[in-house]
């Protein structure tokens, strides 16, 4: 697997940015990473890195992200070993990384599980392996005067921007900010790494997708659609597109990037998108998921120490509007209750 997030063209991007980016290579690993942080302390962050061939190689290039965090004066290295042989033996991922004394992050950063198509099969085993709600749009949807376009040219991506505004204000979500998706366009689309797609409706846009291309594997990134033409349900046409035009660029995996496990709740950020993501079919994947190595003791416990007492903060103020309610309402139930003893001495 060659994620985008640990390519060439992802640390243009993040340089682009104005990111201080580190690459390095090694005997079977190598790794992305970008310095990360503030007043609350620095750190390096390896998203979905490093990649590595062996344990042995995981502990290189983990040995180098701890040297040079150290030169960066960093408190920590954040890593994502999505694509490193950890373990040895029947030792779990997990327990392998807390033997070298990483532990888990406060949060996690990129989804720890995710569901994959294999492009390898022909396109009607593909196709096959969805639902048949999906094949039958795929099928039928230019009947209905929709069709799919795609584009290289960065200026194309406020199309997406303008729909993702709609569906965050209706939804009330947050997003990627649109000075940060503008210079993935314009970094990543000359390097053949990014697409945006756009389905139209008699030649007008009614809705948008923007995807990333590494090596050998797309992965479906940003994705809003017009809610006024929902009925046309023309998002699951639109990602049958973007499947099948990656397996005929010659890809071999598309990652519809993020999905909540077996076991979730509604509670998790990744819920309400798994039962649309696993309509196309492909296999699931788990990752070891986000983890912190500690370069400075006492500075980390400082920054987890911090980021604890904001998140109080932050749970206490969403809390505050339930409470006010339930206190106008135990008020209200109050002053009736005290109205019906008046009546009653009356």
């Amino acid at each position: 697997m060659a994620n985008i997030l640990q390519s060439n063209a992802w640390a243009t991007f993040h340089r682009n940015l104005g990111h201080k980016v580190f690459q390095a290579y090694g005997d079977g690993w190598r790794s992305l990473a970008t310095l990360e942080g503030g007043r609350t302390g620095r750190y390096l962050y390896c998203p979905y890195g490093p990649e590595a061939e062996t344990p042995q190689a995981f502990d290189a290039a983990l040995e180098h992200l701890v040297r040079t965090a150290r030169a960066e004066k960093c408190w920590f290295v954040r890593v994502e070993p999505a694509g490193a042989a950890v373990a040895d033996g029947l030792e779990t991922p997990e327990a392998s990384l807390r033997r070298r004394g990483l532990r888990p992050a406060p949060r996690q950063v990129q989804p720890g599980h995710t569901q994959v198509i294999d492009l390898t099969q022909d396109e009607e085993a593909i196709l096959k392996d969805m639902k048949s709600t999906n094949r039958n749009l795929h099928r039928n949807i230019a009947k209905k005067g929709v069709e799919f376009t795609s584009s290289t040219d960065p200026d194309d991506v406020d199309v997406l921007l303008r729909f993702l505004d709609a569906t965050a204000e209706r939804k009330d979500f947050n997003r990627q900010q649109d000075d940060y998706l503008r210079e993935a366009a314009r970094s990543l689309m000359p390097l053949g790494a990014a697409t945006l797609y756009v389905a139209r409706l008699e030649g007008e846009p009614i809705g948008a997708s923007l995807v990333y291309d590494s090596d050998d594997t797309r992965t479906y990134a940003h994705a809003a659609m017009d809610f006024e033409h929902r009925k046309l349900s023309a998002g699951i046409p639109l990602v049958v597109r973007m499947v099948l035009d990656a397996k005929h660029k010659g890809l071999s995996r598309f990652d519809l990037f993020g999905t909540a496990p077996e076991d979730a709740g509604p509670e998790h950020e990744w819920y309400g998108f798994t039962k649309f993501k696993k309509s196309f079919g492909g296999r699931p994947e788990s990752y070891p998921g986000t983890w912190d190595l500690p370069v400075n003791r006492a500075g980390y416990a400082a920054y987890t120490g911090v980021r604890a007492a904001r998140e109080a903060v932050s749970a206490a103020r969403k809390e505050l509007p339930a409470l006010a309610e339930r206190a106008r309402a135990g008020t209200g139930k109050a002053r009736a209750g005290a109205a019906k003893l008046l009546r009653r001495g009356a």
